[in-house]
Parts: structure tokens; C-alpha cells; sequence
């Protein structure tokens, strides 16, 4: 991601949106994963990890490298996009920085709308230091009066627009100032009588990781509630201060008990996350990418309802966001309001803030059907999200199933069920990524509608498993599912691919995932190498499988454009007659052995070709692929002609306009 906020060639909002995408990532690590870390530290197991690399040295090496990062996120948004932004007549500046003119402006609009809503605190013996969100800025100040020396807080309201924009009338374009800049900026306005001494801005991380335990829990909405109401108070993880030092730092420090390792000094600006708001507030289309519209799906033309076009089609492929998320909310609400719906059946992991998906479940629900969710109330920092949900379903009638202690249930599967004929019929949507509208936007993911009565059955299997849970496997017939034999699954598909080669014919395995980390699947491809298999995986995040002069048929790629690679899509060459599945999970041991997840298969060859063509231009990508080495460095991104997403946006597109009803069409079948 900072690679693509760093090149020049792209549009510098885009290039902000990546760098703020960027900052996201950082917090969650911290939250996630170096909280971990620091608990083991404090808990005294020093232990080597399975490179042999104990926590404290891991530690000092997360620090060099966010030392690094932070430090090329700052030039990058300092020395690159402000500068390229201001020659586009955008500019952010410091208070200090504008003309007087300006500078009262901002100062009437700091008493009248900022002010009012502001609180400064004053820690002391008799007041204790206060409870600041995780990803809070504040402003620390030590302020002077006659009688002495204080300490004084000021946290920054989140509920304030961030981006002041000010008039200016030495610059031609718009000019804008941060909220914490202009509260550090009128600190005294806070504090009449007293001189600022010292004061900066800072912001602390805390950590955001929390488990349930895996023995019963009689309530898992209490038991996550409880938890959700304890996280704003969890143990600081990191400091960064804005150019802060001496005795108002160390007290900071102190307060929040941390160690030196995990404060840091920031030469810029704090919260890039916070910069796509300035993004999203200028309305300037030349200084973004064009715009690629969803194309429609093909065998699902507007109009028509979703179950009609599935008993004419059987099966219908989707791939987001290049084609419409809209047919899956059709769908739902068509089965709202159809009569001779019975009963649906959903998953869901992450929905948006204000989800089509639930509103047309609630629908249902209200309507008479049977509706049953299965709401992941484990869903790392959607928690609370997925807990008001659960509330709301169940308020309109629905059976809400909140998860599996031990377990969550990731599998993304939409089943509904309709009286047809005095007989009942299944329909199933299936995917690889969340029933989201907003993320479908921008995730690129794959999934499958389908009439095929022997998945259908199976999907309805897998949902009476996981309501009536008991651990015992149902007896599936297309599906892989784990923790029951989705291991297995992948296991036999591998190893017939060495079966293949070892006989004399050729073997090839492609897969596309998010994460690769899981030690038996990498010892199996490991082994299909050496036996002669051609592999290729496209793993946008970790890779702990590296390709090596004795694995040379091993070749890794990551690409990092406009949307996020989601997809997990599986292809085996199996002699010659390609076998092509979809799934929810990665080649992870928590996907394999920790999850409810599902496997897939793609039923027809016009379904697989287009799998197919997809796997195809991400493997050509030229643009924006990284290469991965046996050092574990991943080459830089080419600039050549084949960038995939493009490629793959107007593959869909051409086939949108080709296809007219009753066609032919390669996409459908």
C-alpha cells in the first residue's frame, strides 16, 4: 500500500487514500498483534518463536521497521502529496502559517463551534489521569500561573469534522487547517489567566484484542458485551507523540505505562488514517483515478427476479466489485416479499453500518418466513457492530444464532427455500467475501448463485450443523467444510496432483488468498514441487511458503491495486480436465482447524472459464504485481501493459454488453 501512495504516476487522492489505508494498517497491528506481544513480555514468557526469534527481539525489530515506515509515510505525505495537492490548488496549512486575515476567521470559528464542545482536564491527586479511545489525538499542555505549574489535557473531539476549511485570499484554490492543529493552536483560549509553557499533540494506540473463552459460555451476547464495555479502557501499546520531549513527555509516559520501546516521536502529522476524510471532501475527478462502474450480470438482467433467472440458468457466477452486489440484496428482498417463500437461512460475518442485507432479513422476518442468522459476534472490531444487529434481528422475529464458542463461523452461504409445485426448492448464494454493500465496493471477491439441488441440500446441511451444533460433520456431497474435512479436502486435491505427475502426465496448481501460513499445506506443496508440480499462488498478504533454487516451480505473486484482492479461488489441473473451487477460507491453520468455513466447486465449464480467465491476467500482471523471493522480499511493481484489474474490469464489462437474454453467453450457464 505505501508503494502505491508513493508512485508518482498515480492520482494524488488515490495516493492519499493509499497512505491513509496504510496508517489503518499500522493501528490494527499494533492493536493485534504487538499487543500480543507485549502481553507475553509482561507475563515473563520470553519465549522463541518458530524462527527462533524470542519477543523481546521481535519487538526491537517491529520498532526499527515502524521507525522506518513511519518515517517514509511522512515524506510521502509531506515531501509528495501536500506539495502535488497544493499545485492542484488543495492546500493544508498551520494556523500560524495563514495571514492574520485568516487567522481571526478561525479564531471566531473556534469560540463559537469548536470550543463549546471541548473539554480540558486537569490530572491530578484528586483527579486521575483520563481514559482516552484507542486512536484519540488530545493535546497535553503545561501551563504556568502565578502560584505555579499544571498539566492539562485536551482530548479532540471525534464528532468534529477534522478538515477546517478557511478562506484565504493570498491562494487560489481551497485552503484547509486540522482541528487538533487549531486546538493546540488556542489552547489559551482554554485556560485564561495562564501561560502555555509546552504543548503537542499525541495519540495513543491501546490493545484491541480480546478472546472468549473456549469452555462454555451460557450467554456469548453478555460475555462479548462485557468485554466491548472494558475495551476503551484496555492497556496502552503505543505513544506517538508530535514533537514532544522533556518532562511533559515522561509524565505522559508514566501515566500510560509504557516503556520507551513503544513511544514514538512523529516528524508530521498524526492519524493518517484520518486523511481520507480530506479525500473524500474534494470533489475533483481529474485528481482521481476514471471511474469503473459495476457491469451487470449476466443471466441477471434488471427486472427480472433472482430465483426466475436461476431456475432458467441453474448457476450464475459473480465477481466484485466489476459486476453489481445488487443482485444478492434483490434476492433477499424479492424473498421478503414472495408468498411462496418458506424460510431463509444467512450468514453473516461484517455488514455495513446501515445493511441492505439485514433490513431485507428484518423484512423477511416481519413478513411471516422462517429467518435464521447466524451473526459472528466475534468478528475482530465489528463486535459491536454485529452485536446491535443480533438485537435487531431478533426484534423482528428472526432466530438469531450468535456464534460458536470456540469457533467462528466465517463460511459466507444465503439460502432460501420456496414452495414451487406443491414441492419444496432450494436456492443458494455462496461466496468469499462478506455480505457488505460498502466493502463489495471495493474487495474483490467471487461467488456463486445456484438452483443445483445436491449444493443446495448440502448448504442446508451446513446451516442445520452450525444451529444445532454439536461437532459432528454432516455428510456433505460437494462441499468442503472445516473444521470437519476441509484439510482433507485440500490435502487429497494436492496429492493428486503428484499422483499425476509421479504416473507421467502433467500436475499444476493455481490458487489465489489472502494468506498462506499454514505448515501442512505448505509441507504439501513442498512436496508437489519437488514431485515435478508446476504451483503458481497469487497471496496478497502473508506468504510464510517461499520459493527457493530447489523449488524453482514455485512462483509467488502479490498485487496491490485499486481493489483488495479477497477472492480464493483454487485451481487444480487434475490431468488435464481442470477442477475449480471457491471458498471462504485461506490456507491458514485458524481457516482450517478453527473455523466454520466452506469449500466449493464450480459446476460448469463456462463458469470455470471464467475463473479461469481471471487466474489467467492476474498471472500476466506486469503493473502492479510483486514478485516474491527467496530472500522473502517481494520485487517491486513493474510498469508494463497488463494491469489485471483493468484487464479484468473490462473483460466483464464486454460481457456485460454482449450478452442480451437467451443468449449464449460464456459467463452463464
Amino acid at each position: 500500500m505505501l508503494e502505491e501512495a508513493q508512485d508518482p504516476a498515480g492520482p494524488v487522492l488515490d495516493r492519499l487514500n493509499f497512505l491513509a489505508i496504510t496508517g489503518g494498517n499500522l493501528d490494527e497491528f499494533f492493536m493485534i498483534r504487538v499487543a500480543g506481544l507485549r502481553r507475553l513480555l509482561r507475563a515473563g514468557r520470553d519465549l522463541p518463536d518458530p524462527a527462533g526469534l524470542s519477543v523481546s527481539e521481535q519487538l526491537r525489530r517491529v520498532r526499527k521497521a515502524v521507525l522506518g515506515m513511519t518515517a517514509d509515510q511522512q515524506r510521502c505525505l509531506v515531501r509528495g502529496i501536500l506539495p502535488e495537492l497544493e499545485s492542484r490548488g488543495i492546500r493544508l496549512r498551520r494556523p500560524r502559517e495563514l495571514p492574520q486575515e485568516s487567522r481571526g476567521e478561525l479564531a471566531g470559528f473556534f469560540e463559537h463551534h469548536i470550543k463549546p464542545v471541548l473539554t480540558p482536564l486537569v490530572p491530578d491527586d484528586a483527579q486521575p489521569f483520563p481514559v482516552l479511545s484507542s486512536g484519540t489525538l488530545a493535546a497535553a499542555a503545561r501551563l504556568r500561573t502565578d502560584s505555579g505549574t499544571f498539566r492539562a489535557l485536551v482530548g479532540v473531539p471525534e464528532v468534529l469534522e477534522r478538515f477546517i476549511s478557511v478562506r484565504d485570499g493570498s491562494f487560489r484554490g481551497r485552503t484547509f487547517v486540522l482541528l487538533e492543529e487549531l486546538i493546540l493552536d488556542r489552547l489559551g483560549d482554554l485556560f485564561p489567566g495562564c501561560a502555555v509553557e509546552e504543548s503537542f499533540l499525541f495519540r495513543v494506540t491501546r490493545d484491541m484484542d480480546f478472546s472468549i473463552p473456549d469452555d462454555s459460555v451460557e450467554d456469548l451476547l453478555r460475555s462479548i458485551a462485557g468485554r466491548l464495555e472494558l475495551r476503551r479502557g484496555r492497556a496502552a501499546i503505543r505513544l506517538e507523540i508530535a514533537s514532544g520531549a522533556g518532562e511533559l513527555r515522561t509524565w505522559l509516559e508514566n501515566a500510560l505505562d509504557l516503556e520507551e520501546q513503544f513511544c514514538y516521536d512523529v516528524k508530521g502529522f498524526l492519524d493518517l488514517q484520518g486523511f481520507s476524510a480530506l479525500a473524500e471532501e474534494i470533489d475533483a475527478p481529474a485528481l482521481r483515478e476514471e471511474v469503473w462502474p459495476p457491469a451487470p450480470i449476466p443471466g441477471l438482467p434488471d427486472g427480472m427476479p433472482v430465483l426466475d433467472a436461476l431456475r432458467e440458468k441453474k448457476n450464475i457466477l459473480a465477481a466484485l466489485p466489476y459486476q453489481s452486489f445488487s443482485p444478492v440484496v434483490r434476492m433477499l428482498e424479492e424473498a421478503a416479499r414472495d408468498p411462496d417463500v418458506l424460510a431463509v437461512r444467512q450468514t453473516l460475518y461484517r455488514v455495513s453500518g446501515n445493511s441492505p442485507v439485514v433490513r431485507a432479513l428484518r423484512r423477511a422476518a416481519e413478513n411471516g418466513k422462517e429467518v435464521t442468522v447466524v451473526v459472528e459476534l466475534k468478528a475482530r472490531f465489528d463486535e459491536r457492530n454485529n452485536f446491535v444487529w443480533a438485537r435487531a434481528l431478533e426484534e423482528s422475529g428472526a432466530r438469531v444464532i450468535r456464534g460458536i464458542p470456540g469457533l467462528k463461523v466465517h463460511a459466507k452461504a444465503l439460502l432460501i427455500v420456496r414452495r414451487e409445485n406443491g414441492a419444496l426448492k432450494r436456492y443458494v448464494h455462496l461466496g468469499t467475501g462478506n455480505y457488505n454493500d460498502r466493502t463489495a465496493a471495493v474487495y474483490a471477491d467471487v461467488g456463486l448463485f445456484s438452483a443445483d439441488q445436491n449444493l443446495c441440500l448440502d448448504v442446508e446441511k451446513l446451516f442445520n450443523t452450525v444451529t444445532a451444533w454439536t461437532g459432528v460433520a454432516g455428510n456433505w456431497k460437494s462441499l468442503g467444510v472445516s473444521p470437519f474435512d476441509l484439510r482433507e479436502k485440500f490435502y487429497a486435491l494436492i496429492d493428486r496432483e503428484i499422483d499425476r505427475v509421479k504416473a507421467g502426465g502433467p500436475g499444476r496448481i493455481r490458487a489465489k488468498m489472502n494468506s498462506l501460513s499454514d505448515t501442512g499445506i505448505i509441507r504439501r506443496l513442498h512436496r508437489a514441487a519437488e514431485a515435478g508440480v508446476e504451483i503458481d499462488l497469487l497471496v496478497r498478504g502473508i506468504c510464510c511458503l517461499r520459493p527457493g533454487r530447489n523449488r524453482k516451480n514455485i512462483r509467488i505473486t502479490s498485487i496491490v491495486d485499486r481493489y483488495l484482492e479477497h477472492s480464493r479461488i483454487f485451481e487444480f489441473l487434475n490431468g488435464g480436465t481442470p477442477e475449480y473451487y471457491m471458498s471462504s477460507a485461506d490456507w491458514m491453520p485458524r481457516n482450517l482447524d478453527r473455523r466454520i468455513e466452506v469449500l466449493f466447486p464450480v459446476p460448469q465449464a463456462s463458469l470455470r472459464a471464467v475463473l479461469r480467465r481471471i487466474l489467467d491476467l492476474h498471472f500476466q500482471d506486469d503493473c502492479k504485481a510483486r514478485r516474491l523471493g527467496p530472500s522473502g522480499a517481494y520485487s517491486p511493481p513493474g510498469h508494463g501493459p497488463c494491469r489485471s484489474q483493468k484487464e479484468i474490469w473490462r473483460f466483464f464489462r464486454e460481457a456485460g454488453k454482449n450478452f442480451s437474454p437467451g443468449s449464449k453467453e460464456e459467463l452463464i450457464s
